[in-house]
């Protein structure tokens, strides 16, 4: 009996040191997204779904975090916290300038992977709150965005523009994006901001719980922000997306983006572009936000931040660059 468990031992022992190895050469990636109703959830979500198809050859496992948004995801990136993040076009902008919140506070270090979906600031209002235009919020309960994200922060930069404070709210929330579109149909808020692509169901499913409207977003600060800031651009949200709203919705918005540290392994970049664009059919599918994406923009538009090193050799394997 000794003998045999000493077989059994010995092969124990033998698998134990065949699998080590394997297991030590896997390497963990993350990306920060956001909240878990939002698009960027989708994108890490779609991202690591064909990353991880590969991984038997690649050794990188992904996995996605849900996060406060952009900024978080910016700063994240440059404590090394996270391998990537995604963030509005106009937070990669400001991160990587040191402009804004992040004035004194530059990454040097951080680089741009591709663009992604438009994001368009979207205003809604609940049916009976009396708003047919963003300043008649004014006096009334609104939702600024939460804490570490870029909607908060694109939302302080409007109030800045109209000469607003939060102030000028009776009530100035901070919810994070999966629980606004409740309080707004609770009568807790009367309306919020969010950027966000679309169509998205933290917008959808207020206009069909309580018939919640979309607000045009229009008017001297809106055209002297597109106007000055080469990452916003006018946007259109058209009728009939949302359930009560028939009328396109005029807005100005930001793009989606990939971001990373200069730090990352050009390999696992390499990877990451590699399981995207070679799978790209795939990857459009994932949701209808990405329905109209083509790569030629993708590696250009809203890219603020110098293209990871790992992106651009991928981009020239294919004649992109």
């Amino acid at each position: 009996m000794k003998f045999r468990g000493g077989l059994v031992t010995a092969a124990l022992m033998a698998l134990t040191a065949s699998t080590v190895p394997a297991m030590t050469q896997q390497k963990f990636v993350t990306i920060g997204t956001g909240g878990v109703t939002g698009v960027y959830y989708a994108v890490g979500g779609a991202v690591c779904r064909l990353m991880n198809k590969s991984r038997a050859d690649t050794g990188l496992r992904c996995s996605v975090e849900s996060t406060g948004g952009s900024v978080f995801n910016a700063n994240a990136i440059k404590s090394g916290e996270l391998d990537f993040g995604l963030a509005q076009s106009d937070i990669q902008f400001a991160a990587a300038k040191g402009e804004g919140q992040f004035k004194g506070n530059a990454n040097p270090d951080l680089r741009a992977v591709f663009s992604v979906h438009p994001e368009p600031f979207t205003v809604l209002a609940r049916k009976d709150a009396g708003v047919a235009k963003f300043e008649d919020f004014k006096g009334k309960r609104f939702n600024v965005g939460n804490p570490g994200s870029g909607t908060l922060s694109s939302m302080e930069e409007l109030l800045r523009q109209m000469g607003w404070t939060k102030n000028d709210f009776s009530l100035a929330a901070e919810l994070k994006a999966d629980e606004q579109g409740t309080a707004l149909c609770d009568n807790k808020i009367d309306g919020f901001f969010y950027g966000v692509g679309h169509p998205s169901a933290a917008i959808q499913d207020p206009t069909i719980a309580c018939g919640a409207k979309l607000i045009s977003l229009t008017g001297p600060a809106v055209d002297a922000l597109v106007k000055d800031h080469p990452y916003y651009a006018k946007a259109t949200i058209p009728g009939g997306m949302y359930a009560n709203n028939p009328n396109p919705t005029e807005t100005y918005g930001v793009l989606a983006t990939v971001v990373t540290s200069a730090n990352v392994a050009d390999t696992t970049v390499y990877a990451l572009v590699k399981a995207v664009f070679d799978n790209f059919d795939e990857f459009k599918k994932l949701h209808p936000a990405f329905a109209h994406l083509e790569p030629k923009d993708m590696i250009k538009n809203g890219l603020s931040a110098p293209l990871h090193p790992g992106a651009i050799k991928y981009y020239k394997e294919k004649g992109w660059m």
